[in-house]
């Protein structure tokens, strides 16, 4: 299999695998859609790390397969890879792309698909599809500007170069750069923390931010107010209070 999902302590770990540059065909393409729509059913999922591997993230697309694509046959596979993508970032739990390596093309894009990025010190992040006469199809001009904004991400989508990981930190592009050797470690921790939360209120968080990032504030507004709401209906909410009044703050206890 070319992407696996390992379930350990509440975190899924997607796991990109198709050596040696974890290039994205279709077929990796189409399993990590599966297993992202897969870590979303699953109750025992409840926080995802999304890693390629100790030495590289994601190189990105897979070249020599598209280079005998024509434009007929974009045209149908362009929607099948952004939802690809998209089932990623519509998880909705907590998602942490734990980044060594290259990731570049299709591999940053996939990291930007993730609510937080953990990059080791060796990391080297980019948009390179101009090199080819393209730009980026999975998503890269439109969630990279949100991340970053769009001056920087128009520097890195018109001139196609690297970013090591100091400079992505510097750019908001990673959130924490690490020890190569402990990204694994540090993004499995994180998603682990968030794994003992409450689920319902982490998903209504992520929905809230993500739709009010797509919509005006008042369409924002309005569905943090219907979540905001919706959870006084919920045993997390109401142990998470009962706690507080009894115990102090921080110390309920979610599952």
């Amino acid at each position: 299999m070319t992407v696996t999902l390992e379930v350990a302590e509440g975190v899924g770990t997607l796991r990109l695998d198709r050596p040696p540059m974890n290039a994205l065909d279709i077929a990796t393409q189409d399993r990590l859609k599966e297993l992202a729509e897969e870590a979303t059913r699953r109750d025992d999922v409840r926080a995802v790390v999304i890693y390629g591997g100790e030495k590289v993230f994601a190189a990105g697309a897979d070249i020599k397969e598209m280079q005998d694509m024509d434009h007929a046959g974009m045209v149908l596979r362009a929607r099948a890879l952004q939802d690809a993508f998209t089932a990623v970032a519509r998880i909705p739990k907590p998602v942490v792309a734990a980044v060594t390596g290259y990731a570049l093309g299709g591999g940053c894009e996939l990291a930007l698909c993730a609510d937080y990025r953990i990059a080791g010190d060796n990391a080297k992040l980019g948009q390179p599809e101009i090199l080819l006469g393209l730009i980026p199809g999975a998503g890269g001009t439109q969630r990279l500007p949100r991340l970053i904004g769009p001056s920087k991400a128009k520097d890195l989508i018109f001139t196609g170069r690297q970013v090591r990981a100091d400079e992505a930190l510097a750019i908001g592009l990673v959130d924490r750069v690490v020890p190569a050797a402990e990204v694994y470690e540090q993004a499995h921790a994180w998603a682990a923390g968030l794994a003992q939360g409450p689920a319902i209120a982490l998903r209504a968080a992520k929905e809230s931010v993500d739709t009010g990032l797509e919509a005006d504030i008042d369409t924002g507004l309005t569905v943090e107010r219907n979540w905001f709401a919706g959870l006084f209906a919920t045993e997390d909410r109401e142990r998470g209070m009962r706690s507080f009044v009894e115990e102090g703050p921080g110390k309920a206890k979610f599952n």
